[in-house]
């Protein structure tokens, strides 16, 4: 059963008489309310826009076990991701979440009520089948099973949507367009024939070529419709993608491709994504959508394997071709020919016949040493782009986390290492060291586990921040639990550089050194829970390095540290 495109939920809003719109913002003000997360926003925004017609709300269960056990709706509408409004039970308590309840839905950026939900169900979902049905395992390595067990909550609401307000941007404004309005300016510039391209990439040469092709063959207009809202983590962020898209536009002739933003949640589902992609493209007014080689694939499981095969979701977006009303055009990989300047799909290659790629790793590689990017691969000013956002590693930013116990030396050694680094330049070099965070940022905590790790989540947050403005953090807090030092590793890692150094200056020596008494007092019993006496120091497993200064000169250690700087790019030839 093939749907048909409605306006969205935010027809009616666009089509009230404004008293009753204003009697419907009050209403939502007096209504318990739910503060959106950043996937259900994007999922919300584009059931109020059609994007995601049929559906007019969260699903219910009934929808929802038809959807991952059939891939179509309880009615037999085709529809392949399950979109669900997940909540605690604690909010179900504290909102008081039913049937029949009417619940506001509000914006997690601003606090803005987007709609009103009537509730028709809730209900607790098995997690593991919706994993296995949905995305083929129970595997954490892909992202959205990774998602589904650590993000999660534990119970599902449905129910039907009345728009209050639309979601408000602040970027790429003009670049925005709902499906009807997106459908209206087709009809304006008389575009009969869409292929729609999807895609989460920045795009080159290759991208170009590839969509051309499409219109070419199907006698059609580009529509480059990226997403802007959720991807796979560790993706290069929307507004460099966007620089780039517009950037690349003009490279194509005159009147033939336009540039319109997708606010869509991915879940990298490969084969159900697809499906679901084309029932998008549709809605927006797509009368072709390209299908390319791993659509919307998470990359590797657990066992290093891909999780979908190259060409499964084709296959099963074409198994569906006459259901969907919209054409799909398969597509192979292309490769570059460097004796014909052409980019050819790698299925039409004669054997034997050169050819040249470069793999999104080696991309990665390229723009963090600085190695050049050739023009046949990517247009010159895509490239300057990526660099912008990707400096090469002596641009970069990084943190030396030094952790060891009290009187361990290592103020000392983050002390002669912020001179090393200020005489090096190039960058600001921030010391934070743990008497200063615990006076200037950590106030009121006391020492319990709990504040010992709220305290490195701190350094952890202000070393990021200053790595990703690309300066030189050092910080030397004692940090004595491996996961909070682990936390603070992943949360800095993001931005650039992360090198933890274990100060592993022995207990004895540490009480020899202190020259406050701490240590004393905390033997005699009058300082509870004091790291080394009656709690514990976790030693890191895996430092990057483990120095002694009662055993290795100061500035032999800097020098060591100066070192694993030098060996990864961050400092030197420039």
């Amino acid at each position: 059963m093939a749907n048909t495109p409605h306006g969205g939920v935010l027809k009616d809003l666009h089509q009230r008489d404004a008293s009753i719109q204003e009697e419907l913002k009050a209403k939502a003000e007096t209504l318990p309310h739910i503060t959106l997360t950043e996937r259900q926003l994007c999922d919300l925004e584009l059931i109020l826009n059609g994007a995601f017609s049929p559906l007019e709300g969260f699903l219910g269960k009934k929808d929802y076990e038809s959807v991952v056990e059939t891939l179509r709706l309880a009615d037999g509408t085709l529809w392949t991701i399950p979109i669900y409004l997940d909540v605690s039970s604690q909010k179900i308590a504290e909102v008081g979440i039913r049937p029949g309840a009417q619940i506001t839905l509000r914006d997690p950026r601003n606090d803005q009520a987007l709609a009103i939900l009537t509730v028709s169900d809730t209900y607790q979902p098995d997690k593991e089948r919706e994993a296995i049905k949905v995305y083929g395992a129970n595997d954490k390595a892909h992202p959205s099973v990774s998602y589904l067990w650590d993000h999660t909550q534990d119970f599902y609401v449905g129910g039907s949507v009345q728009a209050v307000s639309e979601p408000q941007h602040y970027d790429y404004v003009a670049d925005r367009r709902s499906p009807a309005e997106l459908r209206a300016h087709f009809k304006k510039l008389n575009w009969t024939r869409v292929v729609a391209f999807q895609t989460r990439n920045p795009m080159h040469r290759a991208h170009r070529e590839l969509t051309v092709r499409a219109a070419r063959s199907r006698h059609a207009n580009v529509l480059i419709q990226p997403v802007v809202g959720l991807t796979k983590p560790g993706d290069i962020d929307h507004f460099t993608r966007v620089r780039v898209y517009k950037a690349i536009m003009p490279k194509y002739p005159n009147g033939m491709a336009m540039l319109s933003l997708l606010p869509l949640a991915m879940r990298m589902g490969g084969p159900r994504e697809a499906v679901w992609h084309a029932i998008i493209r549709k809605n927006f007014g797509a009368s072709h959508f390209i299908v390319g080689r791993d659509h919307a694939g998470p990359g590797k499981n657990s066992q290093g394997e891909d999780f979908y095969g190259p060409y499964e979701a084709q296959d099963l977006v074409l198994s569906f071709t006459s259901e969907l009303d919209i054409e799909v055009v398969p597509f192979q990989m292309l490769t570059y020919l460097p004796d014909t300047d052409e980019y050819q799909p790698v299925n039409e290659v004669p054997e034997g016949v050169k050819t040249l790629n470069i793999s999104g790793t080696e991309l990665r590689r390229r723009l963090k040493t600085g190695a050049p990017i050739p023009e046949w691969f990517s247009y010159p000013e895509v490239v300057r782009i990526l660099r912008e956002a990707n400096p090469p590693r002596h641009k970069q930013g990084f943190t030396i986390f030094l952790t060891g116990l009290h009187a361990s030396g290592k103020e000392a050694i983050a002390r002669a290492l912020q001179v090393s680094l200020n005489q090096e330049g190039g960058r600001s070099v921030t010391l934070l060291l743990g008497e200063t965070i615990r006076h200037e940022l950590s106030s009121e905590l006391g020492f319990t586990k709990r504040e010992r790790d709220i305290n490195v989540g701190r350094i952890g947050f202000v070393s990021g921040e200053l790595t990703r403005a690309g300066g030189a953090c050092i910080a030397a807090p004692i940090a004595p639990y491996e996961e909070a030092r682990n936390k603070a590793k992943e949360t800095i890692s993001k931005w650039g550089g992360f090198y933890l150094v274990h100060v592993a200056t022995s207990l004895e020596q540490c009480i020899k050194n202190d020259r406050t008494g701490v240590y004393a007092k905390a033997q005699a019993g009058e300082i509870k829970g004091f790291t080394g006496i009656d709690d514990v120091y976790e030693e890191p497993k895996n430092p990057d390095l483990r120095v002694d200064p009662t055993q290795t000169p100061i500035s032999q250690i800097v020098h060591e540290i100066v070192l694993l700087l030098e060996r990864d790019g961050y400092i030197g030839e420039r």
